[in-house]
């Protein structure tokens, strides 16, 4: 054979596999299941030249660097271990290949635990140009009682309450959320902190905005205002824990708006994930607005939304 001939050759078998790998490539959303429970996940998979790189979100936390390895067809990933994480806490790690568009694989949890989990890509429309019609403005929290917000866990009707028109948790205490499911809207959130506390108001039940008692922290993905481990606000605006505080966000396909106190910290940037603590990974469907109450004791009133037209 002629040597062009047997290079190109090579070339056109190595083809089929060279774009097999190169389909890991991009966003995923994963539901992972642990015996009988089931949570959301997300990763990311990028490659430069023939090197791998990821960023995964766990069932709590943020985004994570991940070493990532594809072989034969097979992905293989490892997030890092968190700097704070107790010594007894192993590393989780994940293996699967494509099935019909979607990963399906298994691992192991950061206990040792074997878990199943699948995966769809995540395929994101194009950002519209402008801002939707707006509808009717609607209150989330009638300031005498829980209707319009559930809980996973029952417990939570046993440590939210309200008072004096203040919707309030004794934490340890499960997310709250609304019954009504919304995909574009503008929402307005006036919250109270006790010092030291941490809290979150979650759109569409999968991006949490953070609540935390700033202090005298730096600005980072994880402060007040911040999208938690994606995207940090460009100027503080926090007032001092204890007193009441107000969000308007504004969130438009992917894109979000946080405007904190009257000044504007995020400025329409892309959410590239889920984050930490989701309700679920199903990132195409509207969901609800979740408050969260495990981490402290926060207090809220005033919860306004105003859906796009058009939009649940």
């Amino acid at each position: 054979m002629h040597p062009r001939s047997f290079c190109l050759l090579l070339m056109a078998l190595a083809t089929p596999a060279i774009g097999l790998e190169q389909s890991f490539v991009g966003r995923w959303d994963l539901t992972i299941t642990s015996g009988a429970a089931q949570y959301p996940s997300w990763l990311e998979v990028s490659r430069e030249g023939d090197k791998y790189a990821g960023r995964f979100v766990g069932r709590g936390g943020s985004a994570r660097p991940a070493e990532v390895e594809v072989t034969g067809g097979e992905i293989r990933f490892a997030p890092t271990r968190p700097a704070r994480a107790k010594a007894e806490v192993r590393g989780d790690s994940y293996r699967g290949r494509l099935v019909g568009g979607r990963l399906e694989g298994d691992g192991v949890d950061n206990q040792g635990q074997p878990i199943r989990w699948v995966a769809a890509r995540v395929e994101r429309p194009a950002a519209r140009a402008g801002q939707p019609r707006w509808g009717q403005p609607i209150s989330l929290f009638n300031g005498r009682d829980l209707e319009g917000w559930d809980f996973r866990n029952p417990r939570g009707r046993e440590c939210w309450s309200v008072a004096d028109g203040v919707l309030v948790n004794i934490p340890p205490c499960p997310n709250i959320f609304t019954g009504r499911q919304f995909r574009d809207f503008k929402l307005r959130v006036e919250y109270n902190l006790d010092s030291g506390s941490n809290s979150g108001v979650y759109l569409r039940g999968r991006y949490e905005v953070q609540i935390a008692d700033q202090g005298t922290r730096e600005l980072d993905s994880h402060g007040v205002g911040a999208i938690y481990g994606f995207l940090t606000p460009s100027v503080k605006a926090a007032k001092p824990a204890g007193e009441w505080q107000t969000f308007d966000i504004t969130l438009v396909g992917y894109h979000v708006t946080v405007v904190f106190n009257g000044r504007k910290i995020i400025d329409n940037r892309e959410i590239d994930g889920v984050t930490g603590g989701a309700l679920d990974s199903h990132e195409a469907e509207p969901g609800p607005i979740m408050l969260q109450g495990d981490h402290g004791r926060v207090r809220f009133r005033n919860i306004l939304i105003t859906p796009a037209e058009g939009a649940p």
